[in-house]
């Protein structure tokens, strides 16, 4: 699966091999790191071209305009004697000509195996190859474990995940390291609750940097589609107070310009779930919720300490959680230590598969 194939020739146009594939509810744009300029400024401004920057339909690039359909994934053999690639993610900011590398994506990271596999940066063994995934944005690593029968990687399954249509192969996603992962610690405030603007919010970072609190504290049901949430500007207002205030007393810094702390606001769930949640990355409210995400909202909900932890620490005996969201729900499991408040470790299912290969093309005069 060699994009460099006998790539033609565009005049006045720079060819860039790439992969575009669906990880999860997400989809990317894959490059080989060797692919794109060293300088970190030159690649960036190479990305954006790609994507069509400046323009927030990305009419002139191969950006789909979400923050969902927005994304790039830079992937290059791995040095660490533990990984076998390194997966630097970014997120294109639609409008803003910026590219965002201060979170992963777990969605885009089911993707990062099978491309690896195809693309001969990892050699698939029989029945089911393990691919040691170094995260560069967070500085972890996640063991992906994909079917490989006859040494091919298997995009035909049973597994069905809420938010893609059908089914496919599933992938597991086993995660280490990721407790703090961006701001050091599972409480980057040193505390399970704290209060912005009035309002008890939970900052947690178990792979995501997280600002969790109940919808109901912000006057609102958290059963509201995202349309009408993204409509209420009071309300995203009151939220961006609160994220700016977080986002520094995790130390994140000023995170006006950043996409992370996520704002996710929770409410009972009604499918049967722990939880149902609408997700903020961080100004648009999200159609579903993040991998990583969905995992840091879990954290705290075996947290009686947390954020509405007299609501939701029922469901502290259970290792599996379901966190609901608009388009469906995300299965987290969590592995924890006997006292049922310390987590060793996380993971989660996953399908991916390519969706277009060949080149990405951009004017040269960009």
């Amino acid at each position: 699966m060699d994009c460099k194939e006998s790539t033609p020739a565009y005049p006045g146009l720079q060819a860039i091999p790439c992969v575009w594939m669906r990880g999860g509810t997400s989809k990317a744009a894959f490059f080989h790191a060797s692919d794109l300029p060293a300088d970190a400024a030159a690649r960036d401004a190479l990305i954006l071209s790609l994507m069509g920057h400046g323009e927030p339909r990305q009419i002139d690039g191969i950006g789909g305009g979400t923050p969902l359909t927005t994304k790039v994934a830079i992937v290059s053999p791995s040095s660490r004697p533990d990984c076998d690639v390194e997966y630097l993610f970014g997120q294109v900011v639609a409008g803003q000509s910026r590219v965002d590398y201060a979170p992963t994506c777990g969605n885009i990271l089911a993707a990062v195996g099978p491309f690896a596999l195809e693309e001969g940066l990892v050699a698939a063994k029989d029945d089911i190859t393990v691919v040691s995934i170094y995260m560069v944005n967070t500085k972890s690593r996640c063991d992906a474990v994909i079917q490989t029968p006859d040494r091919q990687v298997a995009y035909h399954g049973s597994t069905a995940i809420s938010g893609v249509p059908g089914t496919a192969s599933p992938i597991e996603l086993h995660f280490f390291d990721t407790i703090g992962s961006s701001c050091g610690a599972l409480y980057p405030t040193g505390q399970a609750k704290d209060e912005f603007d009035g309002v008890a919010v939970t900052c947690i970072d178990n792979g995501m940097p997280v600002v969790l609190m109940q919808a109901a504290d912000l006057g609102i049901s958290g059963y509201e589609t995202p349309a009408e949430l993204n409509a209420n500007t009071e309300l995203k207002a009151r939220i961006e107070s609160i994220r700016l205030q977080a986002g520094a007393a995790m130390g994140l810094g000023d995170v006006s310009s950043k996409v992370v702390p996520k704002m996710s606001l929770i409410a009972p769930a009604q499918e049967g779930g722990a939880v149902m949640t609408r997700t903020f990355i961080p100004h648009t409210c999200h159609e579903a919720i993040g991998v990583l995400g969905a995992a840091s909202v879990a954290s705290a909900l075996i947290d009686p300490r947390a954020a509405g932890g007299d609501t939701y620490h029922a469901v502290a005996g259970i290792n599996d959680l379901s966190v609901e969201h608009p388009t469906g729900e995300f299965t987290v499991r969590l592995t924890l230590a006997e006292d049922r408040l310390s987590i060793q470790s996380v993971a989660l299912l996953r399908t991916a598969r390519p969706l277009m290969r060949g080149v990405a093309l951009t004017p040269n005069n960009k």
